[in-house]
Protein backbone atom coordinates (compact mmCIF):
# COMPACT_ATOMS: atom_id res chain seq x y z
CA UNK A 1 0.00 0.00 0.00
CA UNK A 2 1.49 3.52 -0.95
CA UNK A 3 0.37 6.32 -0.37
CA UNK A 4 1.40 9.72 0.55
CA UNK A 5 1.06 11.16 4.38
CA UNK A 6 -1.79 13.85 2.85
CA UNK A 7 -4.24 10.92 2.15
CA UNK A 8 -3.82 9.17 5.78
CA UNK A 9 -5.35 9.25 8.95
CA UNK A 10 -3.60 7.49 12.11
CA UNK A 11 -5.72 5.97 14.99
CA UNK A 12 -3.85 5.92 18.36
CA UNK A 13 -3.60 3.63 21.04
CA UNK A 14 -4.35 3.45 24.56
CA UNK A 15 -2.71 2.61 27.82
CA UNK A 16 -4.68 -0.93 27.73
CA UNK A 17 -3.96 -1.70 24.35
CA UNK A 18 -1.11 -1.76 21.77
CA UNK A 19 -0.23 -2.09 18.34
CA UNK A 20 3.25 -3.87 19.09
CA UNK A 21 4.69 -5.13 15.95
CA UNK A 22 3.71 -6.20 12.72
CA UNK A 23 4.80 -8.17 9.32
CA UNK A 24 5.08 -11.18 7.90
CA UNK A 25 1.46 -10.85 7.54
CA UNK A 26 1.11 -11.20 11.18
CA UNK A 27 0.28 -8.50 13.90
CA UNK A 28 1.63 -8.48 17.53
CA UNK A 29 -0.58 -6.46 19.91
CA UNK A 30 -1.54 -6.57 23.45
CA UNK A 31 -4.92 -6.06 24.88
CA UNK A 32 -4.67 -4.80 28.69
CA UNK A 33 -1.86 -7.91 29.99
CA UNK A 34 -2.76 -10.43 27.11
CA UNK A 35 -0.59 -10.48 23.92
CA UNK A 36 -1.43 -12.02 20.73
CA UNK A 37 -0.33 -12.57 17.46
CA UNK A 38 -3.04 -12.93 14.50
CA UNK A 39 -2.78 -12.71 10.86
CA UNK A 40 -2.85 -9.48 8.88
CA UNK A 41 -2.68 -10.05 5.23
CA UNK A 42 -1.82 -6.01 5.37
CA UNK A 43 2.05 -6.68 6.95
CA UNK A 44 3.32 -7.53 3.97
CA UNK A 45 6.88 -5.59 5.19
CA UNK A 46 9.23 -7.04 7.53
CA UNK A 47 8.83 -7.09 11.31
CA UNK A 48 11.17 -5.18 13.66
CA UNK A 49 11.69 -8.26 16.08
CA UNK A 50 12.06 -11.30 14.77
CA UNK A 51 9.14 -13.76 15.64
CA UNK A 52 10.53 -15.92 18.25
CA UNK A 53 10.73 -12.83 19.97
CA UNK A 54 7.12 -12.34 19.44
CA UNK A 55 6.53 -15.80 20.63
CA UNK A 56 8.01 -15.49 24.20
CA UNK A 57 6.46 -12.23 24.44
CA UNK A 58 2.85 -13.18 23.19
CA UNK A 59 0.14 -15.74 25.39
CA UNK A 60 -1.84 -16.84 22.29
CA UNK A 61 -1.63 -17.13 18.34
CA UNK A 62 -4.27 -17.90 15.30
CA UNK A 63 -2.33 -20.16 13.57
CA UNK A 64 -3.82 -21.16 9.98
CA UNK A 65 -2.77 -24.26 8.38
CA UNK A 66 -4.10 -24.44 4.51
CA UNK A 67 -7.29 -23.91 3.90
CA UNK A 68 -8.82 -24.99 7.28
CA UNK A 69 -9.85 -23.01 9.67
CA UNK A 70 -7.80 -21.36 12.17
CA UNK A 71 -7.55 -22.00 15.31
CA UNK A 72 -6.42 -20.66 18.53
CA UNK A 73 -2.91 -22.00 19.79
CA UNK A 74 -2.24 -21.26 23.98
CA UNK A 75 1.96 -19.77 24.11
CA UNK A 76 1.93 -19.80 28.08
CA UNK A 77 0.12 -21.69 30.42
CA UNK A 78 -2.91 -20.81 32.39
CA UNK A 79 -3.80 -17.74 29.94
CA UNK A 80 -7.31 -16.90 29.75
CA UNK A 81 -9.52 -16.96 26.89
CA UNK A 82 -11.66 -13.81 27.91
CA UNK A 83 -11.13 -10.35 29.93
CA UNK A 84 -11.94 -7.28 29.98
CA UNK A 85 -9.83 -4.33 29.27
CA UNK A 86 -11.02 -0.56 29.81
CA UNK A 87 -10.89 2.60 26.99
CA UNK A 88 -11.19 5.55 29.44
CA UNK A 89 -14.42 5.22 31.47
CA UNK A 90 -15.69 2.38 29.06
CA UNK A 91 -14.78 -1.02 29.61
CA UNK A 92 -15.23 -4.27 26.36
CA UNK A 93 -15.23 -8.03 26.92
CA UNK A 94 -12.52 -9.37 24.97
CA UNK A 95 -12.57 -13.29 23.82
CA UNK A 96 -10.88 -15.17 21.18
CA UNK A 97 -13.37 -16.19 18.59
CA UNK A 98 -12.77 -18.53 15.37
CA UNK A 99 -12.81 -15.69 12.82
CA UNK A 100 -9.25 -14.47 14.69
CA UNK A 101 -11.00 -11.28 15.91
CA UNK A 102 -11.28 -10.51 19.37
CA UNK A 103 -14.11 -8.89 19.35
CA UNK A 104 -13.02 -4.80 18.93
CA UNK A 105 -11.45 -2.97 16.22
CA UNK A 106 -9.01 -0.67 18.47
CA UNK A 107 -8.03 1.04 14.98
CA UNK A 108 -11.85 2.32 15.04
CA UNK A 109 -10.56 4.62 18.28
CA UNK A 110 -10.34 7.42 16.33
CA UNK A 111 -13.89 7.41 15.17
CA UNK A 112 -14.53 6.78 18.67
CA UNK A 113 -12.93 9.46 19.41
CA UNK A 114 -14.69 11.95 16.84
CA UNK A 115 -18.05 10.56 18.15
CA UNK A 116 -17.29 11.79 21.61
CA UNK A 117 -16.77 14.95 20.33
CA UNK A 118 -19.51 15.32 17.96
CA UNK A 119 -22.49 14.04 19.81
CA UNK A 120 -23.81 15.72 22.34
CA UNK A 121 -26.30 14.81 25.30
CA UNK A 122 -29.94 13.48 23.50
CA UNK A 123 -28.57 13.48 20.09
CA UNK A 124 -29.79 10.86 18.34
CA UNK A 125 -26.79 8.94 17.43
CA UNK A 126 -27.50 5.43 14.94
CA UNK A 127 -24.87 3.20 14.52
CA UNK A 128 -25.29 0.54 11.75
CA UNK A 129 -23.59 -2.63 11.14
CA UNK A 130 -22.77 -2.20 14.90
CA UNK A 131 -21.10 -5.58 15.81
CA UNK A 132 -20.13 -5.46 19.50
CA UNK A 133 -20.87 -2.11 19.90
CA UNK A 134 -18.04 0.27 21.12
CA UNK A 135 -18.78 3.19 18.96
CA UNK A 136 -22.55 2.78 20.87
CA UNK A 137 -20.97 2.86 23.93
CA UNK A 138 -18.99 5.88 23.28
CA UNK A 139 -22.14 7.63 21.99
CA UNK A 140 -24.35 6.48 24.91
CA UNK A 141 -21.77 7.58 27.31
CA UNK A 142 -22.14 11.20 25.88
CA UNK A 143 -25.90 11.00 26.96
CA UNK A 144 -26.97 10.31 22.89
CA UNK A 145 -30.19 8.36 22.29
CA UNK A 146 -27.98 5.52 20.71
CA UNK A 147 -29.72 3.23 18.21
CA UNK A 148 -27.70 0.18 17.91
CA UNK A 149 -28.51 -2.38 14.44
CA UNK A 150 -27.06 -6.03 13.64
CA UNK A 151 -28.29 -9.02 12.37
CA UNK A 152 -26.70 -11.38 14.42
CA UNK A 153 -27.89 -12.07 17.78
CA UNK A 154 -24.81 -13.50 19.86
CA UNK A 155 -23.06 -9.87 18.46
CA UNK A 156 -26.03 -7.91 20.13
CA UNK A 157 -25.52 -10.07 23.35
CA UNK A 158 -21.61 -9.41 23.34
CA UNK A 159 -22.64 -5.69 22.91
CA UNK A 160 -25.16 -5.33 25.52
CA UNK A 161 -22.19 -7.08 27.84
CA UNK A 162 -20.74 -4.10 27.08
CA UNK A 163 -22.94 -1.74 27.67
CA UNK A 164 -23.30 -3.48 31.15
CA UNK A 165 -19.73 -3.52 31.89
CA UNK A 166 -19.28 0.15 30.84
CA UNK A 167 -22.06 0.97 33.41
CA UNK A 168 -24.25 2.56 31.20
CA UNK A 169 -28.10 1.71 30.06
CA UNK A 170 -30.88 2.51 27.62
CA UNK A 171 -29.09 1.56 24.24
CA UNK A 172 -31.88 0.77 21.87
CA UNK A 173 -31.05 -2.69 20.44
CA UNK A 174 -32.44 -3.92 16.52
CA UNK A 175 -31.88 -7.42 15.50
CA UNK A 176 -32.23 -6.39 11.97
CA UNK A 177 -30.87 -6.25 8.37
CA UNK A 178 -28.86 -2.39 8.43
CA UNK A 179 -29.74 -1.21 5.34
CA UNK A 180 -33.67 -2.28 5.64
CA UNK A 181 -33.58 -0.85 8.71
CA UNK A 182 -32.53 2.23 7.70
CA UNK A 183 -34.83 2.43 4.91
CA UNK A 184 -37.82 1.88 7.14
CA UNK A 185 -36.32 4.73 9.25
CA UNK A 186 -36.46 6.93 6.28
CA UNK A 187 -39.94 5.94 5.69
CA UNK A 188 -40.93 6.86 9.24
CA UNK A 189 -38.95 10.52 8.46
CA UNK A 190 -36.77 9.68 11.48
CA UNK A 191 -33.31 12.02 11.50
CA UNK A 192 -30.12 11.12 13.41
CA UNK A 193 -27.22 13.49 14.34
CA UNK A 194 -24.65 11.03 13.85
CA UNK A 195 -24.93 7.88 11.96
CA UNK A 196 -21.57 5.23 11.42
CA UNK A 197 -22.01 2.81 8.86
CA UNK A 198 -19.05 -0.15 9.28
CA UNK A 199 -20.53 -2.45 6.37
CA UNK A 200 -18.77 -5.60 5.60
CA UNK A 201 -16.70 -5.93 2.15
CA UNK A 202 -18.80 -9.03 1.34
CA UNK A 203 -21.46 -11.83 2.30
CA UNK A 204 -24.54 -13.05 2.22
CA UNK A 205 -27.95 -11.87 3.25
CA UNK A 206 -30.36 -13.43 5.49
CA UNK A 207 -32.19 -14.96 2.34
CA UNK A 208 -29.01 -15.85 0.14
CA UNK A 209 -28.68 -12.73 -1.21
CA UNK A 210 -25.09 -11.39 -1.92
CA UNK A 211 -23.65 -8.44 -0.81
CA UNK A 212 -20.90 -6.49 -2.37
CA UNK A 213 -19.93 -3.38 -0.75
CA UNK A 214 -18.95 -1.64 -4.37
CA UNK A 215 -22.50 -2.44 -5.47
CA UNK A 216 -24.13 -1.01 -1.63
CA UNK A 217 -21.85 2.02 -1.64
CA UNK A 218 -24.22 4.51 -3.05
CA UNK A 219 -27.55 3.12 -1.63
CA UNK A 220 -25.58 3.81 1.62
CA UNK A 221 -24.87 6.69 1.23
CA UNK A 222 -28.36 7.74 -0.21
CA UNK A 223 -29.86 6.37 2.68
CA UNK A 224 -27.40 8.68 5.12
CA UNK A 225 -28.35 11.71 3.34
CA UNK A 226 -31.80 10.86 4.04
CA UNK A 227 -31.23 9.81 7.68
CA UNK A 228 -29.01 13.04 8.82
CA UNK A 229 -30.27 15.91 10.35
CA UNK A 230 -28.92 18.96 8.14
CA UNK A 231 -26.34 19.71 10.10
CA UNK A 232 -25.52 15.86 10.90
CA UNK A 233 -22.35 13.60 10.56
CA UNK A 234 -21.26 10.23 8.82
CA UNK A 235 -18.97 7.99 9.40
CA UNK A 236 -17.98 5.18 7.00
CA UNK A 237 -15.55 2.44 6.95
CA UNK A 238 -14.86 0.25 3.89
CA UNK A 239 -12.30 -2.59 4.00
CA UNK A 240 -12.92 -3.50 0.83
CA UNK A 241 -9.69 -3.93 -2.23
CA UNK A 242 -12.43 -2.96 -4.77
CA UNK A 243 -13.37 0.51 -2.88
CA UNK A 244 -10.89 2.99 -3.42
CA UNK A 245 -10.70 6.93 -2.20
CA UNK A 246 -11.77 7.61 -5.98
CA UNK A 247 -15.07 5.73 -5.70
CA UNK A 248 -15.55 6.83 -2.50
CA UNK A 249 -14.85 10.73 -2.84
CA UNK A 250 -17.10 10.74 -6.23
CA UNK A 251 -19.55 9.15 -4.30
CA UNK A 252 -19.29 11.71 -1.58
CA UNK A 253 -19.70 14.82 -4.03
CA UNK A 254 -23.07 13.11 -5.10
CA UNK A 255 -24.55 12.87 -1.97
CA UNK A 256 -22.86 15.61 -0.15
CA UNK A 257 -22.16 17.95 -2.37
CA UNK A 258 -22.20 20.76 0.02
CA UNK A 259 -20.43 19.34 3.10
CA UNK A 260 -17.33 19.33 4.41
CA UNK A 261 -15.83 15.49 4.34
CA UNK A 262 -12.47 14.10 5.45
CA UNK A 263 -11.65 10.59 2.75
CA UNK A 264 -8.62 9.32 3.95
CA UNK A 265 -6.86 5.82 4.00
CA UNK A 266 -7.12 4.50 8.22
CA UNK A 267 -3.41 3.71 9.74
CA UNK A 268 -1.91 2.62 12.82
CA UNK A 269 1.30 2.88 14.03
CA UNK A 270 3.65 0.08 15.55
CA UNK A 271 5.54 0.63 19.00
CA UNK A 272 8.32 -0.68 16.54
CA UNK A 273 7.49 2.24 13.69
CA UNK A 274 5.72 -0.13 11.24
CA UNK A 275 3.03 1.89 9.38
CA UNK A 276 -0.49 -0.80 9.11
CA UNK A 277 -3.00 -0.05 6.63
CA UNK A 278 -6.63 -0.61 8.00
CA UNK A 279 -9.00 0.33 4.61
CA UNK A 280 -10.53 3.53 4.11
CA UNK A 281 -12.46 6.20 6.17
CA UNK A 282 -15.60 8.47 5.18
CA UNK A 283 -16.45 11.57 7.24
CA UNK A 284 -19.07 13.81 6.98
CA UNK A 285 -19.41 16.81 8.78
Amino acid sequence: MVSSLEDRIYSSAWNEYELIDAGGGKKLERWGKIITIRPEVQAYFKTEKTFKEWELMAHWEFVVKGNKPGTWKALKKDVPKEWVIPFGKLKFHIELTKFKHVGLFPEQRTNWDFIRNHVKNRDKFLNLFAYTGAASCVARYTGAETYHVDSVKQLIAWAKNNMELSELGDIKWVLDDALKFASREQKRGNKYKGILMDPPAWGLGANGEKWKLEEKLDELMATAVALLEPNGFLIMNTYSPTVDLKMIKKLAEKHFPNRKTDIKELWMRTSTKKDLYYGNLLRVF
